[in-house]
């Protein structure tokens, strides 16, 4: 037996209980050096690399190749050649024993795994496993359990089954957080389920007594009904195409919803006229004051089922698929949308005196649940107060793809995909009937890039401006910066500043990681927030993108300009004086700096993949090339202007 082969394990599912291992191979196993015996081996922590554990059916872990993964476990030492063959038996057919590198205390060690790939496990469970933590959908069964249970018992009409649809979309976000609370522990107590779902149902009644809100119940029921449809119809397309979703998702860190969302939307919008209809015949045969939030859903709900066509879908994939240009850097969109203006906040709305007409500035949007109803798209109002209160509050109406919670600090990127990201922002645009103010556009930092950020040249900003600060012809003829010359990015507290690019801490992960029990080293990042960008209906953003990624990652910006910056700093102040005179009254931009500003983000584009371009070569060109084409159409409608 001495001579018999001895082989190194390592263990991460049912096996590591070593009750089981015991009984299977017919030794134990310790992690003291002195307990060692001839019916007990030696055992150490060890991480295997670039794979993730799954349960598909909450009874045994397979570990599936995934690159920015890990999985959390122990190597067992010098297991001899029968008790294997044992081990072999009892892990059964779904697994390949390969030879793996774990990382331990004492370095890297070669050992055996029990492994399993993407095509045996699609085999055996379907879509299942591709969720990427798969407790989840079991979690979301229990929800649903619960709907049933309190939602008309043991009825089965059709009327019954809408009902509880209807119940599932006012308790969306609770869904949502439960299950990522979920993600924080073991599981989700039965006690703790009934206590978070049993909540009275959203009404409608108290604004039918209201006279304020009253006139203004017909202009927020369409929000309702549209937010309604976009959820059923993005709910189908995650539920019929996971499988290829996941696949056309880069990494696990970005928001699962962005390609759904876009298909849903481009379903919507390109079909304008048949959902003007649909809310028209709601309003109509369901005239307010004698029917309840959860009639309107329940119509909507209803509606969606005609709505969705499998072909259309399965077309508006491919499409994007075809089109797609995924980067390394990920991104993030916030869009504020607001029928004022940047009289939306205060103290603008006050020294204007404006009211909207249509919504009184989104006052009564939780009244009408549109913070949970909309939360695939990020829905809140913002104030540009700082507050995340919930009370009636004015402003701008903003949607961010990918955020978690309504502070923001929670958040996942949007995508990578500079085309994905673009298209994803004029079908937001386009959704909602009100009208486009601005454009935030995220840009998570690398580590060596935090601390080591450069303040942006006076050419760079203009060309910036130029390419996103809304250029547009005054009534005398010349042309300005609409953002810098209506203040919209001029802020007022500790000093003047001006918030054109930001820099802020963002997390994408909740609780422990479900590999190793521990937070993942991405878990918190960094993200420059570029805030000049004006937003207007079927703008293709995709060059500023490109840019603006580009920039980043040659040129690292920091903030621009924050009062302590403009405090410390006589040059800045002087340049900042130079900005604003120039915005409202501008001279063409300089070849040379055109020339400088092209090379830059050329160069940041050309060592996105560290060192080595991640896009295709001509759609660099391309992007480049429409830059240079808009900064010199802005020289040209200058001189003409003179």
């Amino acid at each position: 037996m001495n001579d018999e082969e001895k082989i190194n394990l390592f263990i991460y599912g049912s096996l590591r209980d070593h009750r089981i291992f015991q009984s299977v191979s017919g030794f134990s196993f310790t992690r003291k050096p002195s307990k060692i015996d001839e019916k007990t081996l030696l055992a150490e922590p060890a991480l295997l690399p670039h794979y993730r554990k799954l349960s598909p059916d909450n009874v045994y872990f397979y570990a599936v190749p995934a690159q920015s993964s890990r999985i959390d476990g122990f190597v067992i030492y010098d297991i001899p050649a029968h008790a294997m063959a044992e081990i072999d038996s009892y892990e059964g057919k779904r697994y390949d024993r390969e030879t793996v590198h774990v990382n331990t205390a004492k370095g890297i060690v070669e050992a055996q795994a029990y492994l399993t790939t993407h095509e045996s496990m699609k085999k055996h469970f379907g879509d299942r496993f591709h969720v990427n933590l798969i407790h989840e959908l079991w979690l979301r069964k229990r929800i649903e359990k619960f709907i049933k249970k309190h939602t008309r018992p043991g009825e089965r009409t059709i009327d019954a089954e809408l009902e509880r649809r209807a119940e599932r979309e006012l308790i969306a976000t609770t869904e949502r957080d439960l299950v990522m609370s979920h993600y924080q522990s073991d599981a989700v107590s039965d006690y703790y389920l009934e206590h978070e779902l049993d909540r009275p149902r959203p009404s409608i009644k108290h604004l039918y007594e209201d006279p304020k809100a009253r006139p203004l119940i017909k202009n927020y029921l369409p929000l309702v009904l549209k937010q309604v449809l976009l959820n059923q119809l993005d709910d189908k397309i995650q539920s019929e195409y996971r499988f290829d979703l996941e696949h056309m998702r880069t990494s696990e860190r970005y928001f699962k919803r962005s390609i759904s969302l876009l298909v849903a939307l481009q379903m919507i919008n390109t079909n304008s006229r048949a959902v003007d209809l649909i809310v028209q015949k709601c309003l109509q045969t369901m005239p307010p004051e004698k029917y309840d939030l959860i009639d309107y859903v329940k119509y909507a709900v209803q509606a969606a089922r005609s709505m969705f066509h499998s072909r259309i879908a399965r077309a508006h994939l491919e499409h994007i698929r075809a089109n797609c240009q995924p980067g390394v850097v990920p991104l993030g969109i916030e869009i504020e949308l607001s029928n004022l203006g940047p009289a939306a906040v205060e103290p603008q709305r006050s020294i204007k005196n404006k009211i909207d007409p249509i919504f009184n500035g989104f006052k009564y949007f939780y009244d009408f649940h549109l913070d949970v109803l909309s939360w695939k798209l990020g829905g809140y109002i913002d104030d540009h107060s700082g507050s995340t209160d919930r009370a009636r509050r004015e402003g701008f109406l903003e949607l961010a793809p990918g955020r978690l919670n309504i502070a923001g600090e929670l958040s996942r990127p949007a995508t990578a995909d500079t085309w994905l990201l673009n298209h994803l922002i004029q079908e937001i645009a386009n959704f909602y009937d009100v009208r486009p103010h601005s454009l935030h556009l995220s840009f998570q930092l690398r580590k060596k890039q935090i601390g080591n950020q450069n303040i942006l040249p006076l050419g760079f900003v203009k060309c910036l401006l130029v390419l996103g600060g809304g250029p547009e012809v005054k009534d005398t003829g010349k042309m300005w910066l609409s953002r810098m010359g209506y203040e919209e990015i001029t802020q007022y507290g500790y000093g003047e500043e001006l918030v054109f690019a930001r820099t802020s801490k963002r997390k994408w992960y909740l609780g422990g990681d479900d590999i190793a029990n521990s937070p993942p080293a991405q878990a918190t990042t960094h993200v420059q927030q570029y805030k000049f960008i004006r937003l207007e209906k079927n703008a293709n953003y995709e060059p500023l993108i490109m840019c603006l990624k580009g920039l980043q990652l040659a040129y690292n910006p920091a903030d621009y300009l924050s009062a302590e910056q403009l405090k410390n700093s006589k040059i800045l102040r002087r340049e900042y004086e130079d900005l604003k005179k120039w915005a409202a009254d501008p001279t063409p931009i300089g070849h040379k700096t055109i020339s400088k500003f092209l090379n830059t983000v050329h160069d940041g584009l050309m060592n996105e993949g560290h060192r080595r371009p991640v896009h295709k070569l001509h759609y660099i060109d391309w992007a480049l090339n429409a830059i240079d084409a808009r900064l010199r159409n802005f020289n040209g409608q200058l001189k003409k202007s003179l």
